[in-house]
């Protein structure tokens, strides 16, 4: 693909906005294996990345007190007497 001047400012643009390689590719009408090398070849970084991969949230098991032992039992003895 070439790339004129125009798409190289939208591509730079979109780029530095943070938007995906898919959704730039589908604004320039390009394939996103372009839109992935372009950048690469031209030194561009993002910004920063998204929220959630900086501090991915994780959630904390229940801890295994009675009351969640008898629930599996009971699952369990359901599935056996199926």
């Amino acid at each position: 693909m070439r790339w004129n001047r125009r798409e190289l400012a939208q591509l730079k643009q979109l780029w530095s906005e943070g938007q995906s390689a898919a959704q730039i590719a589908g604004h320039l009408e390009c394939s996103r294996n372009a839109v992935c090398g372009r950048p690469t070849r031209l030194g561009l970084t993002r910004g920063r990345k998204p929220p959630t991969a900086q501090n991915p949230r994780l959630d904390r098991c229940p801890s295994g007190g009675p009351t969640l032992m008898a629930a599996r039992r009971d699952r369990v003895r359901k599935k056996l007497l199926q």
